[in-house]
C-alpha cells in the first residue's frame, strides 16, 4: 500500500467537474418540472377558456421554458463558482495543515 498526499488542486479543473455536475444535476430537476409548469398552465388555460386563457398559457409555456433553459444554465455558473472557491479553499488550508492523505494499492 502506497500513501499518497494530495497538496493541491487545480482550480479550473474542480471548477468545470463542479458546473458539469451541477448542472447534470438541475437538467433532472428543471425539465420534469418546467414540464409540470407548462402542463397546469396550459390545462388552466382550457378551463378559462376566452382570451385571457391564452395569456395563461402562454405565460406557463414561456415560464416553464424558461424554466428547463434557464435553470441548468444558472446551475452550471454557480457551480463553477463554487467548485473555484473550494478548490481555493483547499489550496489554502493544504499549505498550512497538510493535504489529505490516499491510500492507493497497485493493479497488476
Amino acid at each position: 500500500m502506497n500513501k499518497l498526499k494530495i497538496r493541491k488542486l487545480g482550480i479550473l479543473s474542480v471548477a468545470k467537474i463542479y458546473s458539469v455536475m451541477l448542472l447534470v444535476l438541475s437538467l433532472l430537476i428543471s425539465i420534469p418540472y418546467g414540464l409540470i409548469i407548462i402542463v397546469y398552465a396550459l390545462f388552466g388555460a382550457g378551463m378559462m377558456g376566452g382570451d385571457a386563457a391564452f395569456a395563461v398559457g402562454g405565460g406557463g409555456v414561456v415560464l416553464g421554458i424558461g424554466i428547463m433553459i434557464g435553470l441548468p444554465i444558472f446551475y452550471g455558473v454557480i457551480g463553477f463558482i463554487g467548485g473555484a472557491l473550494a478548490a481555493l479553499v483547499y489550496n489554502i488550508f493544504s499549505g498550512i495543515i497538510g493535504g489529505v492523505e490516499i491510500e492507493v494499492e497497485s493493479i497488476n
